[in-house]
């Protein structure tokens, strides 16, 4: 006697795995967020802390693209950082139309055009006042190498640095911390987490390894927290706008590297970063004082706002409040 299998009902096995994962996920977001980016990122980082552009363990020196090592030494380990670990949280707690939604926001440019000149110009007039106090007045003209490169190192760390870092640090990030904490206590977790995860790039050429001494990592951590309050400070009132995010970021790192060298050539590594430190720590508690701790933070969104997730509704902004007034 045969036994008729196709008459036998077939109970599913459940994939109980991914119901795991996600419960996980939506329970602690952010802890598993910063995990991530970190975890990602010092892994990836490995090979460039031990090869000849770091500590020499490794006898192999990364080539140089468009002159620098970063290219392929750091820009790895950023991509699968911050970007990479809010792609995968955004996958685990909101799903298809969470990650539909978080593209969409890479390209939010619709601000208003003030906002694009205080993004451009504050930055380029803070640091020249800074670097005019640091070194003593002495001030050179930059060459037209340096004018002519700005614009494509701006436009080239746009789609490096900006990319890699901000969709995770200020978009996933900064409004479920604001959702939690008042604006200005958000600012200071998300600060000093953003600081470490540059720590050890400092073990590379990258961090000035090994003529940089041990005050160059505190220094940067400083810019950073302080920094940060003012990145917060203009996507809050952008209507929390990733790319004019993504602009202030760049804007720092193109000013510096392109020209504080050559206008400021008394400001070494170690006094250069002193200086940035200062001039975004004074930036920081001008917005503090005149916002009040607010930190351009608004209101919560109407319940029926139809692009928001039910998550975005809970942390009380509005992805789509692009032009806003100050």
């Amino acid at each position: 006697m045969t036994e008729n299998r196709a008459s036998l009902p077939r109970t599913p096995v459940p994939d109980r795995l991914p119901a795991r994962l996600r419960a996980m996920a939506r329970a602690r977001p952010l802890t598993y967020f910063f995990l991530l980016a970190n975890g990602l990122s010092w892994v990836a980082w490995v090979p460039y802390i031990l090869s000849q552009n770091g500590l020499g363990i490794w006898d192999y020196r990364f080539p140089a693209i468009l002159g620098t090592t970063q290219v392929l030494g750091v820009l790895p380990g950023a991509y699968l950082g911050p970007i990479g670990a809010a792609f995968a949280m955004t996958a685990l707690v909101d799903g298809r139309t969470g990650l539909r939604a978080w593209t969409r926001r890479l390209w939010r440019w619709r601000v208003g055009g003030r906002w694009y000149a205080i993004t451009l110009l504050s930055v380029p007039a803070g640091m020249l006042l800074t670097g005019l106090a640091f070194s003593g007045g002495q001030v050179a003209a930059p060459s037209a190498a340096a004018l002519t490169a700005f614009v494509p190192m701006l436009l080239f760390q746009m789609i490096t640095t900006g990319l890699a870092e901000e969709p995770g640090w200020r978009d996933f990030a900064l409004p479920r911390l604001q959702s939690r904490f008042s604006p200005l206590r958000a600012a200071f977790v998300l600060g000093p987490l953003w600081g470490v995860w540059h720590f050890p790039l400092f073990l590379t050429e990258w961090g000035g390894y090994p003529e940089a001494s041990w005050t160059r990592p505190l220094a940067f951590f400083t810019f950073c927290v302080a920094f940060n309050i003012v990145m917060s400070w203009v996507f809050n009132r952008t209507g929390q706008s990733l790319p004019l995010s993504m602009l202030m970021h760049v804007g720092v790192n193109t000013f510096a590297s392109v020209m504080w060298s050559e206008m400021f050539p008394g400001l070494d590594g170690e006094l250069a970063l002193v200086a940035m430190g200062t001039g975004a720590s004074v930036a920081a508690a001008v917005i503090v004082i005149t916002t009040r701790g607010r930190l351009g933070h608004g209101p919560a969104v109407p319940p029926d706002h139809g692009d928001a997730s039910p998550l975005a509704r809970r942390a009380g902004y509005d992805r789509d409040l692009t032009m806003i007034e100050p």
